[in-house]
């Protein structure tokens, strides 16, 4: 693989406010800090930013890379209210981030919900994005996946060994595709947390999983999308339940007029560990 060193990592924080409080938002940054080409990638649901580990090492040459742990995730806090898992709470706290970067406008990579979160922001006269992104999500998903994900999220399962807690990641995650055993390893190590009784958890808040319950079934960001003016690009796996074909053959009349990549083998969601998947999100990207 192409790209930087773990040297060229830190990991920093920031300091967002909600109804119910202050939260402190983690994020992994990738690359120079000098160099004003900033590319943000927001992971899914119950996902976190160590995600974008790969595709961050591979970029960080060309772009300063900004991870976050969505509030709620991986070592973000929690909020003292679950009802404000929202995507406007989370479109303000990417906001706070991006003043903490000091840059102008920003390239943006949305898996799942960090697709949601950048197309709203795109959305907003004045954004700050100027590249757009989407990872197998559109204005639209579908009921199979909104039942399929709420079988699972937040449910806060507590594994005995960590072997235990690989087959339960390799289970829901199934639809990632076929990843090597060094990369499941990799995404299960850095979904896990010790809880206090020694046993491991998934380093998220339950209560994600009440208000995506709540509130999926009422999903409808066609507006928002169509105020998206950006160049867009829609990555999609062949094989989504969440990003159905006829969604994406809708996005691709209307709105921005994204462009299109399927990949083959793979469900909701792309995970941009490979080459291949890298190499599209580079062209996309750097494309002048």
């Amino acid at each position: 693989m192409t790209g930087t060193t773990d040297s060229l990592f830190v990991e920093r924080s920031v300091c967002c406010a909600s109804p119910s409080g202050l939260h402190r938002m983690v994020y992994g940054e990738w690359g120079e800090r000098s160099n004003p080409k900033v590319l943000v990638c927001v992971h899914g649901l119950s996902r976190n930013g160590r995600d974008f580990d790969n595709l961050a090492q591979a970029l960080a040459g060309d772009y300063r890379v900004i991870c976050p742990d969505v509030v709620g995730r991986g070592r973000s806090d929690w909020l003292r209210d679950p009802a404000g898992y929202t995507i406007p709470q989370y479109v303000a706290d990417m906001m706070v981030l991006i003043a903490r970067l000091d840059v102008e406008t920003v390239h943006w990579l949305g898996t799942s919900m960090g697709g949601l979160i950048g197309m709203v922001l795109a959305s907003l006269e004045n954004t700050p994005i100027t590249r757009l992104l989407l990872n197998d999500v559109g204005p639209e998903i579908s009921s199979a996946s909104i039942r399929r994900i709420g079988e699972y999220i937040g449910r806060a399962p507590k594994f005995d060994s960590y072997e235990d807690a690989e087959r339960y990641i390799r289970l829901v995650s199934a639809p990632f595709g076929a990843l090597t055993d060094a990369q499941w390893r990799q995404l299960t190590e850095s979904s896990l947390c010790l809880t206090p009784d020694g046993r491991y958890g998934l380093s998220y808040d339950p209560g994600i999983g009440e208000t995506f319950r709540r509130d999926a079934e009422a999903f409808d960001l066609w507006p928002i999308y169509d105020r998206v003016r950006c160049p867009t690009l829609v990555v999609r796996g062949a094989e989504s339940d969440l990003l159905t074909v006829q969604t994406l053959h809708a996005m691709v009349a209307r709105g921005p007029r994204p462009a299109v990549v399927e990949v083959s083998g793979v469900g909701h969601a792309p995970m941009f560990m490979d080459e291949a998947q890298i190499a599209c999100v580079r062209d996309f990207l750097l494309a002048v």
